[in-house]
């Protein structure tokens, strides 16, 4: 009932609070300058709640940022390095998938830690310092396993992606 509850109450509103403009292009400055030391490519989705119909098919968090690792074709680079961190901001859940690439050299534990210190900020209203330091967090850890090789096309867009 209260995960219910959280989405029916969440407004857009509450949304381009914690993501107005100038966090969305915070975001977008740091996955574009972290990009230049590495092979990888980072997509950051927030999403601020869920229609009725997601929350009564009892779809996961997880789940959904399958879908949208899918939609944002984050699993379509050259190298499969591509990471999603996926938020849903009502419920201040994250989620980061990354592709085979990646996930060959990164384990689980990893991704956890760095949800684990996103969803404090965010639970604090650190909304712009938890995303930055979340991206940064992917940075230093492609940058270590496929650092720049001279070559670095940008394979997906930058800027952040706001749902709902």
């Amino acid at each position: 009932m209260s995960r219910l509850l959280a989405h029916l109450l969440h407004t857009p509103l509450a949304t381009r609070r914690a993501f107005p403009d100038p966090v969305q292009e915070a975001i977008r400055q740091t996955v574009a300058e972290g990009e230049q030391g590495h092979r990888g490519e980072i997509r950051f989705v927030v999403e601020g709640d869920w229609p009725l119909g997601a929350l009564l098919s009892k779809r996961t968090v997880r789940e959904r940022a399958v879908e949208i690792f899918g939609q944002t074709r984050v699993w379509d680079t050259e190298e499969n390095t591509g990471v999603l961190i996926y938020v849903l901001l009502c419920e201040h859940k994250v989620e980061i998938l990354a592709d085979r690439g990646l996930n060959q050299v990164a384990g689980e534990e990893t991704w956890a830690e760095i949800c684990a210190t996103l969803t404090t900020a965010f639970r604090a209203g650190r909304y712009q310092e938890g995303s930055l330091q979340a991206v940064r967090s992917v940075n230093d850890l492609l940058r270590r396993h496929f650092p720049s090789d001279g070559r670095n096309p940008n394979e997906l867009p930058d800027l952040p992606v706001v749902l709902r």
